[in-house]
């Protein structure tokens, strides 16, 4: 797998490691993103595709507007 290589706040980094309780910040990162995509998922899986959605929504029959 290709690997990237980012910088990040030393601050933001050391709260992700703290959270997550690993004592590497590579480690503690990499697990926070997989994490982050592993509920990502699993929303989808509940809740069905935002996409999805908006295409069911686009393809209703619209109502007339009521004037009174």
């Amino acid at each position: 797998m290709a690997k990237v290589n980012i910088s990040l706040d030393a601050a933001l980094v050391v709260e992700v490691m703290v959270l997550s309780g690993v004592n590497n910040p590579q480690d503690a990162v990499e697990l926070l993103v997989h994490d982050y995509i592993a509920r990502g998922h699993r929303t989808d899986a509940r809740t069905g595709s935002v996409d999805q959605q908006l295409k069911d929504i686009e393809s209703r029959p619209q109502r007339p507007a009521e004037h009174g």
